[in-house]
């Protein structure tokens, strides 16, 4: 039987090192794999790349990693929650590429399914085109955006089982799906870790052949970025 449970997140992260490529899931700070970015800061790794939707806020998420100076360039589509990110991009400390959002989860998606790069027509006439070739199609712009090309991805499930199949809920189906299988090494958190065949198989959102080690995390704080509530 196929067993890819790791017991620790520290053993998970085996292999991380400067300079590496990361796939980080999540939305915003729903879904976000809590403790491998913990693991990641203890780490100390530096000047690594990491392409995320968003890079979290001052104080949690991503944004832990830019205090401590460890991120050389983010790949994001929306960053407007970290004020320590936009201190780092306007001064110059931080490469950054920001990319329209169905394009940043079609390049996921497109290494996890093994194409080199599509066609979109989004960005183009824009700075997002900039150096990238163009093609027409029926009359109609294209830009060709090419796959991503990542080390380790983590990424952040409700459930999973020893396999490492997966079942996401709610909001953490964005991008969480699209990172598994995605880089070289997929590494994914689960808040509850299940015996194989525990797992209804019509419920499960990732098969296992994307994910080559599962471990059960502890501690999830699930912030809000925007709290709102209504007065009384």
């Amino acid at each position: 039987m196929i067993n890819k449970r790791v017991v620790s997140v520290s053993e998970a992260l085996q292999g991380v090192s400067d300079g590496m490529t990361f796939m980080l899931g999540g939305f915003g700070l729903c879904g976000i794999p809590e403790n491998a970015i913990a693991e990641l800061v203890r780490l100390g790794v530096k000047n690594v790349t990491c392409i995320s939707n968003n890079a979290g806020v001052d104080d949690f998420g991503l944004g832990l990693l830019l205090q401590g100076r460890q991120i050389k360039k983010m790949v994001s589509s929306y960053v407007g929650e970290n004020d320590e990110f936009e201190r780092q991009m306007l001064s110059g400390e931080l490469a950054v590429e920001l990319i329209p959002q169905g394009t940043l989860a079609e390049r996921c998606r497109a290494a996890q399914a093994g194409f080199p790069a599509f066609y979109t027509p989004a960005g183009f006439g824009t700075e997002v085109a900039e150096g990238k070739e163009t093609r027409e199609f029926d009359g109609k712009m294209y830009v060709l955006e090419r796959a991503f090309d990542a080390d380790f991805a983590f990424v952040k499930a409700w459930k999973g089982d020893e396999a490492g199949n997966l079942v996401f809920k709610g909001t953490a189906r964005n991008f969480n799906p699209n990172m598994c299988g995605a880089a070289k090494i997929t590494v994914a958190e689960v808040e509850e870790l299940h015996p194989v065949g525990a797992l209804d198989p019509d419920q499960i959102h990732i098969p296992g052949i994307f994910v080559q080690r599962i471990f059960q995390g502890t501690n999830y704080e699930k912030r809000i970025e925007q709290l709102t509530v209504r007065s009384k």
